[in-house]
């Protein structure tokens, strides 16, 4: 079976990794235009480009598809490459962009995409990090049928995966990235059996994992401290949660519950663990920080040199992002 590539970071990359080693002919990967990263913010390739030219697979890195719109040419391109590819099968995992009609119609097996949650729950852009936040027991892998909706397609595999209660997108995204390779392997094992089933996604349960915004890093200490520890471990490693103390803004990395209560932001006691701060119900202690310019570090490594104490209060207007 020939299998046409089409994701762009790690968790994609990952899946190529398992096609490959499985032995699937890989004609060529589509994958996201290089993009400024680092602190000189030079070009850098995604994951998936990266693998791909290890392997010596052809790349496309078109900035639209649309055979009619901006960036036609490309478009154009792009079709002329997957045409020639003369693929049985598209594999899409976290591509970011929208396939049109042509390119869903264009493989005689359709394209499959690997989806990091169980739908119809938690369709959209980040999967992991609403699952977290939401306090979803479990998530999980699906391999879905595509079609012209937003993740509507026919579910064809799933398998769950419980969320640890230490979980971070960081620590959940890799299970699922390794889940989602052994899945896609054996859903085009089955294809190639004509054995794939295809389940329409139930009418009921449906929820959108909205693109993450950075100015959702600010913390509302209003909340209660449950819901503020579980937004940390979802925004872990990205944006993290922002906090403003006597006109400092720091990053809030990790928290744990703690015993005590007070005014919203209020820091109430302060252990060997980190200073505890009172939440709209409930109290958290702050276990890991960072100060602009330095670099993630434990509470109480940080307070030796930047002491907090009890009685200072954190801003509860929403800081800066």
């Amino acid at each position: 079976m020939r299998v046409v590539f089409a994701g762009t970071p790690e968790f994609a990359a990952v899946a190529l990794e398992a096609l490959l080693q499985a032995g699937f002919t890989i004609p060529l990967v589509l994958t996201q235009p290089d993009r400024p990263a680092g602190r000189g913010m030079k070009l850098q390739a995604s994951a998936v480009k990266q693998r791909a030219l290890a392997a010596g697979i052809p790349v496309a890195q078109p900035q639209g598809l649309k055979l009619d719109g901006k960036y036609a040419a490309d478009a154009v391109a792009a079709r002329d490459a997957l045409q020639a590819a003369q693929a049985d099968v598209m594999v899409v995992a976290a591509y970011g962009l929208i396939l049109p009609q042509w390119v869903l119609d264009l493989p005689p097996r359709g394209c499959l995409n690997i989806h990091a949650s169980l739908l119809p729950r938690w369709r959209g852009a980040a999967p992991i990090h609403r699952a977290i936040e939401a306090g979803d027991a479990e998530t999980g892998v699906t391999i879905m049928q595509m079609d012209a909706g937003l993740d509507t397609g026919a579910m064809c595999v799933i398998e769950r995966l419980a969320i640890r209660a230490d979980d971070t997108t960081a620590t959940l995204h890799d299970r699922l990235a390794a889940l989602g390779g052994r899945l896609i392997v054996e859903a085009l094992e089955m294809a190639a059996c004509g054995g794939l089933p295809q389940t329409p996604q139930p009418a009921e349960g449906v929820t959108y994992a909205h693109k993450i915004d950075k100015a959702e890093s600010a913390i509302d200490w209003c909340q209660p401290a449950a819901d503020i520890e579980r937004r940390l471990r979802a925004f872990d490693p990205f944006p993290g949660g922002v906090a403003t103390l006597a006109g400092e803004t720091l990053k809030v990395w990790r928290a744990e519950a703690a015993i005590g209560a007070g005014s919203p932001g209020h820091v109430i006691a302060v252990d060997e663990g980190g200073p505890v701060v009172a939440c709209g119900s409930g109290a958290l202690r702050l276990t890991e920080l960072q100060r602009p310019g330095g670099k993630r570090a434990p509470a109480a490594t940080l307070m030796h040199a930047h002491p907090i104490g009890v009685g200072q209060s954190f801003d509860v207007s929403a800081p800066p992002a």
